[in-house]
């Protein structure tokens, strides 16, 4: 009998832990049971061990927003960082979600021990907890922190260009009937894991120190590392294959010289390119209006659920109207809907007789919706312009360039906020940059022409079932980072022009 290696070895004993278990519940009546959750809870996807794997991989980035708020927090006391130096460290450390296409290629070209798959997932788990621990214990000055969150920036946006390979090869094998079960399941996944820690982000915080909770967030990115022994993957004998990448980079560059795909990119990348000023929300509400982590927690949980019932409205009612026109009213809408925002920055919900807090959290509400509906087309558009052959590299390329927008965004808000003088405790010019970055979202209104008509689709669409929509964004609201965990929760600014759902922990 031949030697078994040490990574088989391993994946062999937790199959064979995975076996016993469905051992032990094979009754008739529990096989009813199994069939049951089957069909419901896993959309009729046979739960494997390597399904487990791949959901709870998205389960941990949702569940890595467990230390948004902390993070927040910690860059705003303890390194005493200002809104606009804030605002533009953000901006750094998600550069790793700028380049996920590369992510794509190193996976694909340069195969680890012989597999594409398992070993990235287990660095990157790996990866993770090193950057969380780090921030737990030696992290003292800017540069370190942001070094330590771009570090789980790209453990997070590797793991899941690689988890989301996966999923696209077994998408492609799926029934129409079963059609966009797997990636509903995968969202769902991570939806739970949002939501599970979108109030004990602000909780913990009451009880523990931020470090506390940083090591606590550590312990997540291993299960990354464990189950990705899980994952059946074929050995290659190649040990670099760089003509797969050299043949992706062809296929893309006829793709992106298109100009039904290049058109609708640039107007993604201008609608979201406008700038934020959510760092600066974030530093008024806590030292103007002296909100605590538990009640922004309590934001969370609520944006987050609000977020869900965006999704659902847009899949019920607002699914077939075309681009053009659910991209122009909700932009206008978010538009007026934001400048809301002035009546808690000039205080005069008070004067009308509301709380703060109740008119904080109501119109977080409203917006999150508006956020959440607004942005579902961005990834429906994403999908139908991607050819077959390239559905995710060119898929996580559109991310990129939404990504690198909201760099850009963050920067220039950064700009404004130190222009305008706005400090951690001047707000006087906070109105001001309200009324401009809400005007702003207006902008890229004239170049609505570069979106496909009604009637028009690329001659290769794609299914939009054939990639899976990112799944970080299930908790949310509307903030230019996307969603992603591993950034701080900073306050939006209310001006939700249709950006990737993200809670808003802080408003």
């Amino acid at each position: 009998m031949p030697l078994l290696s040490g990574d088989a070895i391993i994946r062999t004993e937790l199959i064979n832990v995975c076996n016993k278990l469905s051992m032990i519940v094979s009754s008739p009546s529990l096989d009813r049971i199994k069939a049951a959750l089957t069909e419901k809870v896993f959309f009729g996807n046979e739960p494997s061990a390597e399904l487990i794997a791949i959901l709870l991989v998205y389960f941990v980035q949702g569940i890595l927003g467990l230390a948004r708020l902390a993070i927040s927090f910690f860059l705003k006391d303890e390194l005493g960082l200002s809104p606009a130096e804030v605002s533009a460290l953000v901006g750094v450390a998600a550069l790793p979600w700028m380049i996920k296409p590369l992510f794509g290629f190193i996976s694909d070209g340069l195969p680890i021990l012989g597999y594409r798959r398992r070993p990235y997932l287990i660095l990157s788990g790996l990866l993770g907890v090193l950057s969380w621990a780090a921030l737990a214990t030696i992290v003292d000055s800017a540069w370190t922190a942001v070094t330590a969150i771009a570090l789980g920036s790209l453990s997070v946006a590797f793991s899941d260009v690689i988890v989301d390979s996966l999923v696209v090869e077994r998408a492609r094998g799926e029934s129409i009937a079963k059609s966009g079960s797997l990636q509903a399941l995968c969202w769902g996944a991570s939806a739970v894991g949002g939501i599970l820690t979108a109030y004990f982000s602000g909780s913990l915080l009451e009880h523990f120190s931020t470090r506390t909770v940083f090591a606590i967030t550590a312990s997540f990115p291993l299960i990354v590392s464990v189950v990705a022994w899980l994952i059946s993957e074929s050995r290659v004998t190649e040990t670099m294959n760089w003509s797969i990448v050299a043949d992706q980079l062809g296929q893309l560059r006829q793709a992106v010289s298109q100009k039904s795909i290049w058109m609708p990119t640039a107007f993604l990348f201008l609608w979201q390119a406008t700038p934020t000023a959510e760092s600066a929300f974030f530093f008024f509400t806590t030292n103007e209006l002296g909100f605590e982590p538990e009640f922004l927690g309590r934001v969370r949980l609520v944006t987050s659920l609000a977020s869900l019932a965006g999704i659902w409205l847009f899949q019920r009612f607002l699914k077939t109207v075309p681009f053009r026109v659910i991209f122009g009213w909700s932009t206008v809408i978010s538009a007026v809907l934001g400048m809301s925002t002035l009546l808690l920055v000039t205080h005069a919900n008070r004067a009308i007789g509301i709380d703060d807090r109740w008119f904080s959290l109501g119109d977080n509400l409203v917006l999150t919706v508006m956020g959440q509906i607004a942005y579902m087309p961005i990834l429906v558009l994403a999908a139908r312009l991607c050819p077959p052959g390239v559905e995710a590299t060119l898929f996580a390329l559109l991310m990129s360039v939404v990504n690198l927008a909201g760099l850009l965004s963050y920067e220039t808000g950064a700009f404004l906020m130190h222009w305008l003088g706005i400090t951690e405790n001047n707000f006087s010019n906070l109105a001001l940059l309200v009324i401009i970055t809400n005007l702003s979202t207006l902008l890229p209104l004239p170049f609505l022409g570069w979106l496909p008509r009604a009637d028009e689709a690329p001659e290769h669409a794609a299914d939009s079932t054939l990639h899976p929509v990112p799944v970080i964004e299930a908790d949310s609201s509307a903030s230019k980072h996307l969603g992603q965990p591993f950034l701080p929760d900073l306050m939006t600014e209310f001006v939700s022009k249709a950006r990737r759902p993200e809670p808003v922990g802080e408003d």
